[in-house]
């Protein structure tokens, strides 16, 4: 990164390619969450400034950056991966300025602008039809495509769900920036789960630091991370169907696990109050915090960092949309009843 003052005599930074933006994203307050309740210090870390559009971009520069350096990855090469749909668009992005091929395993839960959004970049999107019909489940599938993938295009695989750059990533990145901002380690962090690198890295940081940082696992209904029970996951971006290599080195303070009604609920309410449009993890993320707000989890007083991944522009036709919500939420909510 390079820098100048302009003629008002402020800094700002010049840089030689888009991939050297990743990072040093806002952390802004959204006290207004919870209006007219005050005393409550809240903010929000908008990984939605990266150059992708999410924190997948942090993780998606380590792995390659790992792979370029143990000669693994260069010009010509071909490399795929599994994904739900940001750090597919991370990849994608790389991969052209990297002048490799970038293969990208999905299935039907990803948002059409993300998948046209990767496509735009040149990447090849397989799209899987089917969950795994032992499980039924997806991200089960879509790695058991990526398996075949890899045999079949002599290609790469970065493995995102035991990759410890990822740690790495959110360590010396998400983490640090957010103690830097603040001056001091947070009473209380929420990370949606999923591959668990954020939250790991964060919770890397603290314990080095000998942080007393409450940290909350957001996680979803059906997943099976952190001794979850397998069920349906209607949303993409947080929750798994396999134990991640990962999230066995994850040990959160609490895990709260969040429906699709909540998720939507909460990224609503934020929208509509602070004006910081989430995604869906976002939405479980502000649920949970609303939740331990109520239940006296989290006090007057107390510091709170809400890690919001990516922005919910990709979701505008389904969590923001009343009739896609009306279709598939409702549904749910009936049958729970019953």
């Amino acid at each position: 990164m390079k820098g100048d003052l302009n003629p008002r005599g402020e800094f700002h930074p010049v840089y030689d390619c888009v991939t050297d933006a990743t990072g040093d994203t806002p952390l802004v307050r959204i006290d207004g969450l919870l209006a007219p309740v005050t005393g409550y210090p809240l903010w929000a870390k908008l990984e939605s400034f990266n150059p992708s559009g999410s924190a997948k971009d942090r993780t998606a520069k380590a792995m390659v950056d790992d792979a370029v350096a143990a000669g693994l990855l260069r010009p010509g090469s071909v490399a795929v991966e599994s994904s739900s749909g940001n750090l597919g668009v991370a990849l994608a992005r790389l991969s052209t300025l990297g002048g490799w091929q970038f293969h990208c395993v999905v299935d039907q839960r990803t948002n059409s602008s993300t998948l046209a959004h990767m496509k735009a970049l040149g990447a090849t999107v397989h799209q899987i039809t089917a969950p795994d019909p032992e499980t039924g489940d997806w991200l089960i599938a879509r790695r058991n495509r990526v398996a075949e993938l890899i045999e079949e295009l002599g290609a790469i695989n970065f493995d995102q769900y035991s990759n410890q750059a990822a740690f790495r990533a959110h360590e010396e990145g998400t983490m640090t920036e957010i103690a830097a901002a603040l001056h001091h380690a947070p009473d209380h962090l929420y990370v949606a789960v999923s591959t668990t690198g954020t939250i790991g890295g964060c919770q890397r940081w603290l314990r080095a630091h000998d942080a007393p940082t409450r940290v909350v696992a957001v996680d979803s209904v059906g997943s099976v991370l952190f001794d979850g029970e397998r069920g349906t996951r209607l949303l993409p971006g947080y929750g798994a169907g396999t134990v991640t290599d990962l999230s066995r080195q994850v040990r959160p303070d609490t895990v709260q696990r969040m429906s699709p009604a909540q998720a939507v609920d909460g990224a609503r309410r934020l929208a509509r109050t602070t004006a910081v449009l989430p995604g869906a993890s976002g939405g479980a993320v502000v649920a949970a915090y609303l939740d331990d707000v109520r239940t006296g989890a989290v006090r007057p007083g107390e510091e709170t960092v809400l890690v919001l991944h990516d922005e919910g522009t990709a979701y505008l036709d389904t969590i923001y949309d009343d009739d896609w919500v009306h279709e598939n939420i409702a549904p749910i909510l009936e049958e729970n009843k019953q």
